[in-house]
Parts: C-alpha cells; sequence; structure tokens
C-alpha cells in the first residue's frame, strides 16, 4: 500500500470517528475547499478519502 493510500485510509478512519454517517459529507466540504483554492494535490487526498468512505476499503487496504 502506497502512503497516499496509508494517507487516505487514515483520514477516511479519522473522519469516521469523528463525524460517523456524516463523514463522506465532511470529506466532501474538504475537497470542495481546497478545489477553490485550486490546490491539486490536496483535491486528489481528498478524492481518494472520498473513495474510501463510499466503496470501503480493498482488502490490501486492510492491513
Amino acid at each position: 500500500m502506497s502512503s497516499t493510500d496509508t494517507s487516505a485510509r487514515d483520514a477516511a478512519m479519522a473522519l469516521l470517528t469523528q463525524y460517523g454517517d456524516d463523514a463522506s459529507v465532511i470529506a466532501t466540504l474538504r475537497a470542495a475547499e481546497v478545489a477553490a483554492m485550486g490546490d491539486v494535490e490536496a483535491l486528489a487526498h481528498w478524492d481518494a478519502v472520498i473513495s474510501f468512505l463510499e466503496e470501503g476499503p480493498a482488502p490490501e487496504q486492510l492491513s
């Protein structure tokens, strides 16, 4: 697993812990904020977090 995947997973898990079912909404809001600032790298991170939250982890992401 790449450090990018680990970072997205960790962020997703933190959002789930803090916000529960609203985690995807919070991640989407953060993605919109960084998109508005033109931060392409941060947007890619939040897109990965959103994907993790919506699709669940791949088997290799569970370790």
